[in-house]
């Protein structure tokens, strides 16, 4: 300023010099005085800034929901929780999952050490209760998940069977005495379990056709497990899906499909159209007596050919064996049933396969609401007799390892954590599938639509090879995305601009992250080095360290006075 109070430097051009600063200098910049207090809170200023010192693509539009470039950039830089505020050791081993209550005042832990731990949520975090699952013959406790109103808890992990065959549990505490209220088998144990209402669950069961043939039963559990009067059951069957090349069904989880038309934040707004993935039903318009008969034909002309002493068989026992399931279960699957206008479905989500034993595609089947209930027929009674298998509605092939799902809050978007293949490989052998990639590529699928949206978010990497691939656990909250990964780190993405924002360290692999339902500026993450570390964002901590305001002079001394 001159004497008089005018700028010695035009608005235009205190606007190019800041454009050469960061962002720190710019806002100590705009500390000289009101001119460039001004400059310094300039719209396209910080558009410039945001977009170089975040490397988002230029293409990609600023946050719907922001107010300005100024607090979009300030949102991405101080509310991300990347600042580690405590460290929990109670566990004596790895701990391999976290869940959070749906109030956010607790969570759980899971760990090879055997037990599920259970967590104040307060401003210092405290250990409120552990429960020991050896005493059930359990080896390790692997997830944990809280019903709708936070009155129970399921608790799953591997049981030791008979001749040491490792099986799975579920186990069902209450949060009210930590009374252990039921036990339920679930095999393999890496179905995990998850709710269906907030007093039933799904568990799974295998049973073995043939040598790489199986199939999946789903059920549907009470969670007191008494019998009530006698037209409640204990357990219902849900589904029975065909596995094909030693492929299972594994990690179950459910999503609300009421809750898909009010999104927290639309992620293929304006965006071209991605694939669709949709498995169908080939025989869904026609007789099941025809489709039956067309398959025995087909069978038998299969087989008349490898057994016509003119013809050498080219398939090998597998190839052949998934052959011969492939024409039988042609008239035995039924239909995928459809949900009536206005009807609230919830669908089944989980990993399956069907070219080899990893598990490398994504099934959907939608739950109806007459099926939320152990009401009604046991063992799948009314089915016809023909209806063997239940068809999928939709599959999608991610042409790799999952190693990882979670679902977004508004229960619309699936989040893929997955370990590709190489292009152009093919399976010859189910038990020997292609090699993985060592980078995480975090996929997004619009359940609404069943299309994939967005690029994949990679930063994330893991180096075991696909026979010892383990389960690493995302989170998604409104506004971010955070996954564990075997490099010693958790990462926290952004999910509309498709950045990574945070690499949270640990000393060995993490396992498992999760952010606070009621605050996603609070985030913990669990790793192998048997530690739980919790993380706050800078503008949360900031605010809690800072000095509580000194009462003011009259108001002290009306407090002495009344002594």
């Amino acid at each position: 300023m001159d004497e008089g109070g005018t700028p010695l430097l035009p608005d235009s051009l205190v606007y190019q010099i800041f454009l050469s600063l960061g962002p720190a200098d710019v806002l100590a910049a705009g500390l000289v005085c009101r001119q460039w207090q001004a400059v310094s809170r300039d719209e396209f200023l910080w558009r410039e800034q945001f977009y170089r010192y975040y490397q988002v693509a230029r293409d990609v539009p600023r946050h719907p929901a922001a107010a300005s470039w100024y607090e979009e950039f300030r949102r991405l830089y101080d509310t991300v929780p990347c600042v580690e505020v405590q460290t929990l050791q109670e566990h004596t081993d790895q701990v391999l999952h976290l869940s959070f209550s749906h109030s956010g005042c607790q969570f759980a832990s899971c760990s090879k050490d055997c037990t599920v731990k259970i967590w104040n949520n307060d401003l210092t975090i405290s250990l409120l209760h552990s429960a020991d699952m050896r005493p059930y013959n359990w080896s390790y406790t692997q997830f944990s998940q809280f019903n709708q109103d936070d009155s129970l808890l399921l608790a799953s992990g591997v049981f030791l069977g008979p001749h040491n065959s490792s099986s799975g549990e579920i186990a069902v505490i209450s949060l009210d005495n930590f009374v252990l209220l039921s036990r339920v088998r679930n095999k393999p144990y890496d179905v995990f379990g998850c709710w269906l209402t907030e007093t039933s669950l799904i568990s799974g069961n295998l049973h073995r056709i043939g040598d790489i043939t199986s199939c999946s039963v789903l059920w549907l559990n009470n969670a007191f497990q008494d019998v009530e009067s006698e037209n409640v059951n204990v357990v219902k069957r849900l589904f029975k899906i065909q596995n094909l090349n030693a492929s299972t069904i594994r990690t179950v989880m459910v999503a609300d499909c009421g809750r898909f038309d009010s999104p927290d934040l639309l992620l293929d707004a304006g965006a071209p159209p991605g694939r669709i993935f949709d498995l169908g039903s080939e025989g869904e318009e026609e007789a099941a007596g025809p489709v039956l008969v067309r398959a025995k034909e087909g069978l038998r002309c299969h087989l008349d050919g490898l057994l016509d002493t003119r013809t050498q068989p080219q398939l090998a026992e597998r190839a052949l064996e998934t052959k011969v399931a492939e024409l039988l279960a042609q008239g035995h699957t039924k239909p995928p049933e459809r949900s009536a206008a206005g009807a609230q479905s919830k669908l089944l989500i989980f990993t399956t396969g069907c070219l080899t034993y990893s598990p490398h595609q994504i099934g959907i089947k939608q739950i109806l609401p007459h099926q939320m209930t152990t009401a009604g027929p046991v063992l799948g009674e009314g089915r016809g007799s023909d209806a063997f298998f239940d068809a999928l509605d939709h599959v999608i092939d991610v042409h790799g390892h999952v190693i990882g799902m979670g679902l977004s809050p508004d229960n619309r978007y699936l989040y893929v954590n997955s370990r590709a293949w190489p292009s152009g490989s093919v399976v010859a052998d189910p038990m020997q599938p292609p090699p993985i990639a060592e980078e995480i590529d975090l996929l997004v699928f619009d359940l609404k639509t069943m299309r994939e949206v967005k690029r994949a978010l990679r930063a994330h990497r893991a180096y075991t090879p696909n026979d010892e691939c383990f389960f690493i656990f995302l989170d998604v909250s409104r506004d971010f995305v955070a996954s564990g990964a075997e490099d010693r780190h958790g990462y926290i993405w952004d999910r509309h601009y498709n950045i990574c924002l945070a690499k949270l360290r640990h000393q060995d692999v993490v396992n498992s992250v999760v952010f606070s339902p009621q605050e996603q500026e609070l985030l913990l993450t669990a790793s192998d080095d048997a530690t739980i570390k919790a993380w706050r964002s800078p503008r949360t901590v900031r605010i809690r360290q800072a000095p509580r305001p000194r009462p003011r002079p009259f108001f002290s001394w009306f407090a002495s006075q009344r002594r």
